[in-house]
């Protein structure tokens, strides 16, 4: 008999840990995990994760492999990405040519990707913790790539000289945010 496997879209808040607990006591105190937007069944898993400053759709499943092939098999993630500055065509540029960045210790240059300005979003009001425009003006780009290294979106644009002060991930392949609100959890089927 084969398991039936469970799968969620999550509006992961500013803030959350991509993670259900911890077994760090000094972490459960201070950090907040998924487990406060629902009660999800055993056995679940993120695919892929947001950093605990980055928001928007996460995904959740119990199936590992399908896990395993989103993350290592090209799949495009979508970002919109606000800068503090106003990104130059230069920079637009080297972010779709790859730039290089730290990883792992390294040095690694990224893949060439799709990047473009965007007009400011319809998003639910950013985090207070968030600390936009107080000093210069912001831009949006829109960053669609096809792997995800550790905090890749924030390290190339930080390369180029336009450092993302907000983050949000609005589709891995063919699953979108769409109008979920932050905090939103739905029960979804994933095929990819």
């Amino acid at each position: 008999m084969e398991l039936k496997h469970i799968h969620y879209k999550v509006y992961k808040p500013f803030g959350m840990l991509s993670q259900l607990h911890s077994n760090n006591s000094k972490q459960i105190r201070k950090k907040r995990f998924l487990k406060e937007l629902y009660d999800f069944p055993e056995l679940l898993m993120p695919v892929g994760r947001l950093d605990e400053k980055s928001e928007g759709l996460l995904l959740m499943t119990t199936d590992g492999k399908l896990s395993d092939h989103i993350n290592r098999s090209g799949i495009e993630k979508e970002y919109w990405a606000q800068l503090d500055g106003l990104i130059s065509d230069e920079a637009i540029i080297a972010l779709k040519n790859g730039v290089t960045i730290g990883f792992a210790g390294k040095r690694y240059t990224t893949k060439v990707c799709q990047v473009e300005k965007i007009i400011p979003p319809l998003l639910p009001e950013p985090s207070q913790k968030l600390r936009l425009g107080r000093h210069r003006p912001t831009s949006w780009i829109c960053v669609i790539i096809t792997e995800g290294k550790f905090r890749q979106v924030r390290k190339m644009t930080a390369a180029v000289g336009f450092p993302t002060l907000r983050l949000v991930r609005v589709r891995i392949g063919n699953v979108e945010l769409k109008d979920m609100v932050v905090g939103e959890v739905q029960a979804t089927d994933l095929s990819f």
